[in-house]
């Protein structure tokens, strides 16, 4: 079985557990700013690492004096915000283990978390995220310490503890007694449970250790110090529930990189002038978008001629970047052109000093990355798991490929199986899940099953082709992998989820799910609520283009040949997950009868 293995940079030596992450980065620059944190009237103040130290050992004693012990299990639900680094780092300062829970989760999902991981405590942004916690541990009997919020007390309302009344008792815990919480952890010991999202059965809770963290943080940081530096800032609007924002955070922290947290996704654009940073995480819908937006406004000025040339250009521009010596597209007349009108402003409107920009939590279309290459935005893909703590494999900078996600990031090796499954071991590999019945059928010969399939390309590099459960087996035999089909049609920005259909049937078909904010733009209805078809023929023609390109790129055998438009609720995470996949045993279930009718 063809097997890439990348030997360790940074080992973990010397390292007891995370918190010493912070500890050492504060020992080495306690003035530097660590986050910029809003002041609430769109202007924003800076923290030092000092400060933050402060602020997490504050709250760790209250935590201890509460009741906390070592080795509890304490819930965060919370927006993406700078109280949420706080609590995470100081439950590590107090021994707890992290079980972080999505905003977004419905009541049902919040309570099955916290009865499986036996939290004692939790922590809620605001009033109603708090009283979700309460609401769950009044239900499930667990959170005997109760529920705090965020918010300060002016903002919380019916008698509700906030974080403040645990960091006035602060003062009955010695600094000893934290020093000896905090060293208690060592890096065998469980740092966090985080719930996988459940694409295709139940939630599981994946055991992080704290060496599964500093594995992570020290090899990535060492891979990547191009990308991640103390003169560089970043933003973080991804939820911090999800072990890539958080991985993230502490690789910025510990590696001196100022961070900005945004808990509103919609106010990013609007954000990125203001605090100009040097490097953004984003899932590939973000550079769809940004670039969907751009032609709109072309199109808006009668320039669309003019910006389909530029498209060309910057795509040209970035596969010759990836062909060169040094990285770099040589200098055209028409590349001068475009970027007077066009380039320069999109790279303002990400403010102007975007380095790099990572993608992650689903596949990038080849060309949106060699646009953003091609207009002077490298995109790095990568590729992980919660299992994995997130990256295994990552494109490096001045080595990136479109259209792949990397080779095995330092201290991992990955395995393609007989059947194509994507196996992966390493620094970031958990051991298992919290319930061992879980494990059964999640490791083989020692490397974790991720369940995807992939294949390498002829430089080492992964490619990933889809989830091994949602293959598709005809009524004539044919076996079909749906997911380059349903990601071609993916590219066209009025489609948010593509679901091929077809298993033991003569032929395939697809749900399509609208974009509700595109088809809104281009004046659509828009395209939310309960699942339904829509019967919209402008619509039909305008992605039947994208249907046609789609079929164009696969087999006879694999293309499709009805389709159906739907809207949903694409905030519903009962049909998609809080990273925004589709959750497609579910999805079909609901639409069945839509289902059926594409076979009558």
């Amino acid at each position: 079985m063809p097997q890439i293995h990348t030997p360790l940079l940074a080992p973990a030596d010397g390292y007891r557990n995370v918190t010493d992450l912070l500890v050492r980065r504060a020992e080495r620059a306690p003035d530097h700013a660590a986050f910029d944190v809003p002041v609430g009237d769109g202007s924003w103040r800076q923290v030092s690492t000092a400060q933050f130290l402060a602020d997490v050992r504050r709250l760790a004693k209250g935590l201890i004096a509460a009741g906390v012990a070592a080795g509890d299990s304490l819930a965060i639900l919370a927006s993406t915000r700078y109280e949420w680094a706080v609590a995470d780092l100081a439950a590590w300062f107090a021994g707890a283990v992290v079980v972080p829970v999505y905003e977004t989760s419905a009541p049902v999902q919040v309570a099955g978390i916290v009865r499986d991981a036996d939290v004692v405590l939790g922590v809620g942004g605001t009033e109603a995220q708090t009283r979700l916690l309460a609401d769950a541990f009044a239900e499930t009997g667990t959170g005997r310490l109760g529920a705090y919020a965020m918010d300060p007390r002016d903002r919380v309302t019916g008698g509700i503890p906030v974080l403040d009344d645990l960091r006035a008792r602060a003062d009955e815990v010695t600094d000893a007694d934290l020093e000896q919480r905090r060293t208690a952890a060592d890096r065998d010991t469980p740092a966090t449970i985080v719930y996988t999202s459940g694409t295709t059965g139940e939630p599981k809770g994946a055991v992080l250790t704290h060496e599964n963290f500093l594995g992570q943080v020290l090899n990535i940081a060492a891979a990547y110090g191009e990308v991640v530096h103390e003169r560089g800032n970043t933003i973080i609007f991804l939820p911090l529930a999800h072990v890539l924002a958080r991985g993230l955070q502490l690789i910025c922290l510990a590696n001196g990189m100022r961070i900005a947290h945004l808990s509103e996704p919609s106010t990013v654009v609007e954000t990125l002038p203001v605090l100009r940073p040097t490097f953004l995480v984003v899932v590939p819908r973000v550079l769809e978008r940004i670039q969907a937006a751009a032609a709109q406004k072309a199109d808006a000025a009668h320039l669309t001629r003019v910006w389909r040339a530029a498209v060309a250009t910057a795509v040209s521009s970035g596969r010759a970047a990836e062909r060169s010596a040094d990285g770099r597209a040589p200098a055209s007349v028409r590349r001068r052109l475009f970027e007077v009108l066009f380039y320069r402003r999109l790279r303002a409107v990400m403010g102007g000093r975007v380095d790099y920009i990572l993608s992650g939590g689903a596949r990038l279309d080849p060309e949106v990355s060699l646009f953003f290459r091609g207009i002077g935005v490298p995109v790095i893909e990568g590729y992980g798991l919660t299992e994995t703590t997130a990256p295994l494999t990552g494109n490096l900078p001045g080595d990136i490929r479109a259209g792949t996600v990397g080779r095995p990031l330092p201290g991992s090796t990955v395995r393609i199986g007989d059947d194509g499954e994507i196996l992966a071991k390493g620094i970031g590999v958990f051991r298992g899940y919290r319930d061992p019945a879980h494990d059964a059928d999640a490791f083989v010969d020692g490397f974790f099953r991720t369940g995807d399939l992939g294949r390498f390309d002829a430089d080492g590099r992964l490619v990933i082709e889809g989830r091994a459960k949602d293959v598709i087996v005809t009524s004539t035999g044919k076996t079909v992998v749906p997911a380059p089909w349903e990601f071609a049609v993916e590219s066209d920005p009025l489609v948010s989820h593509a679901v091929m259909v077809g298993e033991g049937r003569s032929y395939l078909s697809a749900l399509i799910l609208l974009d509700p904010e595109e088809v809104a733009a281009r004046g659509g209805a828009p395209a939310g609520g309960a699942l339904r078809e829509v019967a919209d023929a402008d619509l039909r023609a305008r992605i039947q283009r994208s249907i046609d390109a789609a079929n164009a790129r696969v087999a006879r055998s694999e293309q499709v040949r009805r389709f159906v438009l739907v809207a949903a609720d694409l905030a519903d995470t009962t049909i998609v997950t809080p990273t925004l996949k589709i959750k497609r045993r579910v999805l079909l279930e609901r639409g069945s009868d839509v289902v059926a009718a594409l076979y009558r």
